[in-house]
């Protein structure tokens, strides 16, 4: 699925090098799981926010956002669960808030098209605050760094939709980067590699969300 992407970006994915300085809880240990979902189980999902998540034409289970994040989400509009369910993803990011860093680094990436093309996958999405905890002049330099951005934020992409229960099982997810990620659920709460999750299984026309309050490092080649 990586090369798929790839194909579709015309961004040249492949190229290995080590991240400056997005220092995060959540590093990553490069594994060879797989990245093909598991069947799951919706007994396995938290207590809902209480907004439905409709996941438009996609097939994928609808289910409920989940955490404190979610409170911060528009109630209408484009950037609300409604709206964002009809859109595909980086155009519903464009829309929320809580994202808006994250959108600056897609476009200078060149990743949204990207994006918004790609079926069925399921995006780790550092919120605003994520960004902020990276020293300012390390964000501009990656920022400037078009191949080191593409590295990151591919890494915090995978193929698939993923449910809540099959974060709760904690099996390493592949991203479309060539690393892994690994989730997990301790006492009700979901987490990413050591991120948490702030507001989860946001629902787009072509992605499921997890929005999380790190940006996660890559692992080094």
């Amino acid at each position: 699925m990586k090369n798929k992407l790839i194909a579709v970006s015309g961004l040249a994915l492949s190229c290995a090098f080590g991240v400056a300085a997005c220092s995060s809880s959540g590093s990553s240990t490069a594994a060879s799981g797989s990245g093909t979902p598991a069947p799951a189980a919706s007994s396995s999902a938290p207590m809902a926010s209480g907004s439905s998540s409709a996941a438009a034409g996609s097939g994928a289970t609808t289910s409920m956002d989940f955490g404190s994040g979610c409170a911060s989400v528009p109630k209408s509009g484009a950037g609300s669960f409604t709206g964002m369910a009809t859109a595909p993803v980086a155009t519903a990011a464009s829309a929320n808030p809580l994202l808006s860093t994250l959108v600056a680094a897609v476009k200078a990436a060149g990743l949204v098209d990207t994006l918004n093309s790609a079926s069925n996958i399921t995006v780790f999405a550092p919120d605003n605050a994520a960004f902020a905890k990276i020293p300012a002049a390390t964000l501009k330099g990656i920022l400037a760094n078009k191949a080191e951005l593409t590295k990151i934020l591919t890494y915090h992409v995978a193929s698939g939709r993923y449910t809540p229960a099959q974060l709760a099982s904690g099996a390493k997810i592949k991203t479309l980067e060539g690393g892994t990620v690994t989730p997990a659920m301790m006492a009700g709460s979901y987490t990413v590699n050591g991120a948490s999750v702030v507001c989860g299984n946001v629902q787009t026309a072509n992605a499921t969300v997890y929005i999380i309050n790190t940006v996660m490092t890559p692992p080094s080649s």
